[in-house]
């Protein structure tokens, strides 16, 4: 099983950028599949999940401006992230239930 995440860079603070987690082997987006973040020198911090019916849970400092959602023709989850401030910068994770997690990518908010 694998987990490919994507979407991550630099983008000034009020812009967008749409994360893209692709799930592979045995791990299938019919799985509940999250997204987490990790800033320099702080832990882990959840931020978003949906579920294998849909059911989808946010953060509440991105509630109302990250979007989960999923393509499970393309075996992939998103995060599309609006309204981007400097406290969003982080490495973000795509992971499953298990516990099996991507590599990250970088997203970094700075003017």
């Amino acid at each position: 099983a694998q987990l490919v995440e994507s979407g991550g860079g630099l983008v000034q603070p009020g812009g967008s950028l749409k994360l893209s987690c692709e799930v592979s082997g045995f791990a299938s987006t019919s799985d509940t599949i999250s997204w987490a973040r990790q800033a320099p020198g702080k832990d882990l911090e959840w931020v978003s999940s949906i579920s294998g019916g849909g059911s989808t849970y946010y953060f509440g400092s991105v509630k109302g401006r990250f979007t989960i959602s999923r393509n499970n023709t393309k075996n992939t989850v998103y995060l599309q992230m609006n309204e981007l401030k400097p406290e969003d910068t982080a490495v973000y994770y795509c992971s499953t239930a298990s516990g099996l997690r991507g590599q990250g990518t970088q997203v970094t908010v700075s003017s």
